[in-house]
């Protein structure tokens, strides 16, 4: 069952800064700019949607964007960004329910696939990658352990937090990499924020 960040539509964005400054923001915005003019993008998971503005600032328009949200608090501040003359296609659903033309050439996943379980995550994952093209990119950010202390402890503090609010499923970080790695994408460009913590990557698909 898909998490529900209806609850946490109003307070996400400002949350996020408290505790990141702008570095889940910073993450996203260095994945923007391997989107060429003309993309058919899927974003999944785009929470308030300030990423379509970001999107727009570079292309203001050209782009097909299809835009998945489950939370409905959150598609409702999505719609309201500015997204130029882009067309925008909204859909208020979890991915994995969502039937698309297997087209994209890009698909951006921000801070997705921490919210599942590996069961979950790899139903979503498979989905997902049926709708990319052949040697399409996918920009993928989420958070990652790298062995410090901390690390853990902000994650688990996250995982409580979320699930009392919004009812995600995880309780802890899945093997996200492995997924792109048993799917034979290959490496693009990766930089990593906030100390290793926040990793931002950008894979193609094979042929």
């Amino acid at each position: 069952m898909a998490a529900n960040f209806n609850n946490s539509a109003w307070f996400y964005d400002r949350l996020s800064r408290l505790i990141y400054g702008r570095a889940l923001i910073n993450a996203q915005l260095y994945l923007l700019h391997f989107i060429e003019p003309g993309s058919r993008v899927l974003i999944v998971g785009g929470g308030t949607g300030w990423i379509l503005e970001e999107l727009t600032k570079i292309h203001p328009s050209g782009l097909h964007i299809t835009y998945v949200e489950v939370a409905a608090a959150m598609m409702d501040l999505s719609k309201k960004r500015d997204t130029g003359s882009n067309e925008v296609v909204y859909i208020q659903s979890a991915i994995e329910q969502v039937n698309l033309t297997p087209d994209f050439d890009v698909v951006i996943t921000p801070f997705l696939f921490d919210n599942f379980t590996e069961q979950t995550l790899h139903t979503v994952f498979t989905h997902i990658h049926t709708l990319l093209k052949p040697r399409g990119l996918w920009l993928n950010a989420d958070f990652q352990l790298t062995g410090r202390w901390w690390q853990q402890f902000l994650l688990k503090s996250m995982f409580i937090f979320f699930r009392l609010v919004c009812g995600i499923e995880a309780s802890r970080l899945p093997e996200i990499k492995m997924h792109f790695n048993t799917n034979n994408y290959a490496m693009v460009d990766e930089k990593t924020f906030f100390t290793y913590f926040i990793v931002a990557s950008a894979y193609r698909k094979s042929p």
